[in-house]
């Protein structure tokens, strides 16, 4: 799996091929870019469970003990609402004295203001929710907007004080989730909510911006793989966890305590060297490149790596000097860029809209909710493998175009398969999560190939902005299925192909180097469009020689 440079070991290594090796460096960095993302990927999708329903009843004062138990042998068997009070017979009542029975209530009911849970195990009893599913659904529409959040200033702040600083911050601020479990009101809780992912949401951003550097153009693909397996066994993680601890406040405890281990990242992770050289900061990019030969063992003069400065150090790596800090007003300024980021946008919208659309969905099915969630998590596992194979051997764009196309059709189509054709449904369902997890990953990878070094960060902050967003709308699914059940799979479909139409004006980057600066990118579309031009120019002068050797 990881493709080893073995050619800088065995023979004399430039200081320019350093950051085009991988070992042992880029191996430890990839895990410690990974362990946040698993921690962050559990807290994202926490809310399915923590604040899942359950089973709940009526408080009848005149029957109930002062210990009240959901199940009662005397509950009405015609009442079937939950949310409202049957209506005691007071005549049946006052012959039984204080002990009711099926008969002692009438047809009528009325609107109850005080339930009784089955158990504790969510807040959805520990903070009397029943009733209120708008409630419910705010925790996680909640969790998604400081998630989005997140991204936004997670991209600034991986571009301005760098991807190390950023990466530490928000991993250690996973252990906010705690306090949490402090909440004795739904006003205090929500907002417990929004602040963990607020703050721990940026690990997405900076922990896949810091892996995509260090490694080579070889193992990019690798990269992309590597962290989204991270998320999808948080995920599956999380599943098994929450199945063998059912209790909402020990699962928090037990996802969110572990990350303040994350502080040692101070002394382990390394900042990115291209982020570092690019911005000036001549001495701690060689103390880092130098990090790099001895880790990996490389056969590299070190006084070359001494005695360059900062410009030399550009010069070396391809990076060109900036007099002026690249931003917004320079991206916009830039057709190439600007189009890549809507496309990218729209591309990351979807995929994360249906990837999450579906694994919501997936807790619908009949069976086990824990045991549906667990094989729709470990679906997305050979779906990478696809992914890295297909965009290594093939490309980046080609396989993007054809996966978003499948994912819609299979979507569409579980949609409109009958309930009756159970195995085909499931299957459909299941072969259109394997596809989004491929692109998931791909998309991902892809967009980070596409922005230079100098808005790098901030742009997939932005990105990852409308991942969160297809977050959000992804919980409205099963509210469709209220009007229509194909309207949600429909959607899914709508919104893939038009991701796989838009995904044919951006450029193939696979086996390219990594560019570092926007007008470096715009002067590659005007040289490859030179290219061209020359190239039709010549074809004409060919077929004009033709017609005169014919006349």
């Amino acid at each position: 799996m990881f493709k080893k440079s073995k050619q800088c070991k065995d023979e004399q290594c430039g200081v320019s091929n350093i950051l085009e090796t991988f070992g042992k460096y880029q191996i430890l960095q990839y895990l410690y870019a990974c362990l946040p993302a698993m921690f962050v990927s559990m807290m994202n999708v926490n809310y399915i469970f923590v604040a899942g329903e359950v089973n709940h009843r009526c408080r009848i004062p005149e029957c109930d003990s002062s210990t009240p138990k959901f199940e009662v042998p005397w509950w009405p068997t015609t009442h079937v609402d939950n949310c409202a009070k049957p209506v005691l017979n007071t005549t049946i009542a006052q012959q039984q004295g204080d002990f009711c029975t099926n008969n002692s209530f009438t047809v009528a009911v009325d609107e109850c203001r005080d339930w009784i849970y089955e158990n504790n195990n969510t807040v959805y009893s520990t903070l009397n929710l029943a009733c209120q599913p708008w409630k419910v659904s705010l925790i996680g529409a909640i969790h998604n907007i400081g998630m989005a959040l997140a991204m936004l200033v997670a991209g600034w702040m991986a571009d301005t004080i760098g991807r190390k600083p950023t990466i530490v911050i928000c991993s250690v601020a996973c252990c906010i989730g705690n306090f949490k479990t402090l909440a004795n009101s739904y006003p205090v809780y929500i907002g417990l909510e929004f602040l963990e992912s607020a703050l721990s949401g940026g690990v997405y951003t900076a922990g896949s911006v810091i892996m995509i550097e260090i490694g080579n153009k070889k193992n990019r693909m690798l990269a992309g793989v590597l962290f989204a397996y991270a998320i999808y066994m948080g995920e599956a993680v999380f599943a098994v966890i929450a199945m063998l601890v059912p209790y909402w406040k020990t699962l928090i405890h037990i996802i969110c305590s572990p990350t303040i281990l994350f502080l040692s990242y101070i002394f382990l992770v390394r900042e990115s060297p291209r982020w570092q050289i690019l911005t000036g900061r001549a001495i701690p990019a060689k103390d880092t490149l130098k990090l790099i030969v001895k880790t990996n063992k490389l056969n590299t003069n070190i006084d070359d790596i001494d005695h360059l400065d900062e410009e030399k150090l550009k010069v070396t790596f391809n990076m060109e000097g900036n007099s002026t800090t690249e931003g917004f007003r320079e991206v916009f300024r830039c057709k190439e860029v600007l189009k890549r980021f809507l496309v990218a946008t729209v591309c990351r919208f979807t995929v994360t809209f249906i990837y999450y659309g579906l694994i919501i969905n997936s807790v619908w099915l009949p069976g086990n909710k824990y045991t549906n969630f667990l094989l729709a998590a470990i679906m997305s596992f050979p779906g990478e493998l696809i992914s890295m194979y297909l965009m290594n051997k093939i490309g980046r764009k080609k396989p993007l175009i054809c996966g978003y196309l499948l994912c819609g059709i299979s979507c569409v189509a579980c949609g409109v398969v009958p309930g009756s054709y159970t195995w085909l449904k499931i299957c459909l369902f299941l072969f259109g999560k394997l596809v989004t997890s491929a692109c998931y990953t791909g998309i991902v990878t892809y967009t980070m190939e596409l922005f230079p070094t100098s808005v790098r960060g901030s742009l997939l902050g932005l990105c990852t902005l409308a991942s969160s967003v297809g977050n959000m709308v992804a919980p409205l699914t099963p509210v469709m299925a209220t009007v229509s059940p194909v309207l949600a799979p429909v959607c899914f479909g709508c919104t893939a192909v038009v991701a796989s139409c838009l995904l044919i004006l951006t450029p193939e980057t696979r086996d390219l180097p990594l560019m570092d600066t926007i007008d470096q990118v715009a002067r590659s579309v005007a040289a490859k469009a030179n290219v061209k031009l020359d190239k039709r120019t010549d074809e004409e002068c060919t077929e004009d020689r033709r017609r005169g050797e014919v006349f």
